[in-house]
């Protein structure tokens, strides 16, 4: 038997980082993904499904997603139920994630915060060379060199 989802789309809001009394973080999250066709309005829809992630996974996606990024996620669904406190039974549907990547940079325009892969600061140098120098000899101490 196989249990396997794979969804690309974005969070519709930031992830939401909670801890079980026993200490284990659990997050959980909505993500937003297309479907492949247009409805009658020629409008696009999207399906919205839950996303819970554990432990590491579920700090790691606190700290770097927020809404309106792009998320690739890897899981499985499940489904639970409870009864609510007017006693009716609740079915929940929801894909748990064991593998979560983050597909934008934070500098993208769909969303802010960071990925956690490493990011290097450059200013506004935009695209600036910063070794050309048209020849002119580079003033660098005996304490610079690595060697």
């Amino acid at each position: 038997m196989l249990n396997r989802v794979i969804l690309i789309g974005r969070l519709t809001k930031d992830p939401e980082l909670r801890y079980t009394p026993a200490g284990v973080a659990v997050t959980t999250m909505v993500l937003a993904v297309d479907r492949p066709f247009m409805n009658q309005s020629k409008e696009k829809e999207a399906d919205f499904i839950p996303i819970v992630t554990w432990r590491q996974l579920a700090e790691t996606c606190a700290n770097y997603l927020r809404k309106g990024r792009l998320a690739a996620v890897e899981g499985r669904m499940q489904v639970r139920h409870y009864d609510n406190n007017e006693g009716r039974r609740v079915y929940v549907t929801e894909v748990i994630a064991d593998n979560v990547r983050f597909l934008e940079s934070p500098n993208t325009s769909g969303g802010s915060g960071n990925t956690g892969g490493s990011q290097h600061s450059t200013g506004n140098q935009g695209n600036h060379d910063p070794f050309q120098d048209h020849g002119k000899p580079i003033d660098i101490s005996d304490d610079d060199l690595p060697f």
